[in-house]
């Protein structure tokens, strides 16, 4: 059985895959793209170079001189109308090349169904896509909510049921950690550092039917800040914020569509705090920390999968 190359370039992590479709078992090398100390993020041509520098030392680290008999790529961050970012492009001329040297298919899908498809692979929970679940994506960039259906044209059919209004998670601990001297992306250290706070908050999230609004979660760090709260408090306030948020959303969702299998992926997830929370609160499926982050592995996935050369 061949083995899938996976390529996705995104707006944080430059990452390649290979899948073996045999024992269905991924190698995976990622190298994040680097930020300026007190920076909030990446312009999107910085990105571009730093892509076109990293993906051959990560190809070359997963391919071990095998030719794929399939790519799988992300080439947009959705798939709804407009979505695009130049960093993208990276990954899907790289593909593109490498197709059509080795003579081999390249499957296109967008950043988002790659961490859908990544967190049901590392929970076991391939088969939810022949069939109806909620996923979240929650990242730098979403904080969307989403009913997933099969589809024959694009594998899932995503309609959106919510989304953040305005900041997104991510951005939320991103702008937090800088605030407090952290370096970006912040995600790992916030965490640490909310780890040490005893304070026990509750927090009333802030929702507008399905969708929410975070952009209050940086004025409240700010002003905590401000005022000399400590640290730590201030990073457990802004998960413990991220967390109600998206433990509301779910449960409008549930209630408006009855139970479904939940799917929680993106990166915000591979926090340990919040995701506990919500497993406590309304189970679901949560994907491994590596598969949580930005990864190629779910786009090498998609390719198989439309291939039929898994389940």
């Amino acid at each position: 059985m061949p083995k899938i190359l996976g390529i996705d370039t995104s707006n944080y992590t430059t990452s390649a895959s290979m899948l073996d479709t045999d024992d269905i078992s991924v190698v995976q090398a990622k190298m994040l793209l680097p930020v300026k100390k007190g920076e909030k993020g990446i312009r999107q041509s910085d990105a571009v170079f730093h892509h076109t520098k990293q993906l051959p030392q990560m190809i070359a680290g997963v391919s071990e001189g095998v030719i794929p008999g399939g790519i799988g790529v992300s080439v947009r961050p959705r798939l709804a109308e407009g979505s695009y970012m130049p960093c993208f492009l990276v990954g899907e001329s790289a593909a593109d090349m490498i197709g059509s040297v080795c003579g081999i298919t390249t499957d296109k899908t967008s950043h988002q169904i790659g961490h859908i498809l990544a967190a049901l692979y590392s929970c076991g929970k391939l088969e939810l896509v022949k069939e109806r679940f909620i996923a979240f994506h929650v990242s730098g960039g979403t904080t969307d909510m989403l009913l997933c259906s099969p589809s024959d044209e694009c594998l899932i059919e995503i309609r959106e049921l919510g989304h953040s209004l305005d900041l997104k998670a991510g951005q939320a601990i991103d702008r937090a950690g800088v605030m407090l001297g952290l370096d970006f992306p912040c995600g790992a250290e916030l965490e640490r550092l909310a780890s040490e706070s005893c304070r026990n908050f509750r927090v009333r999230p802030v929702l507008k039917g399905m969708d929410c609004s975070l952009s209050g979660i940086e004025n409240k760090c700010r002003s905590m800040l401000e005022v000399g709260e400590a640290p730590c408090d201030i990073a457990k306030f802004c998960l413990e914020s991220i967390y109600a948020a998206v433990s509301a959303m779910t449960g409008a969702a549930i209630e408006s569509l009855g139970r479904l299998p939940l799917v929680y992926a993106g990166g915000v997830m591979s926090d340990k705090y919040i995701s506990d929370k919500l497993k406590a609160d309304h189970g679901g499926a949560f994907a491994s920390p590596e598969y949580s982050c930005d990864n190629a592995a779910g786009v090498a996935v998609y390719s198989a999968l439309v291939k039929g050369l898994i389940i």
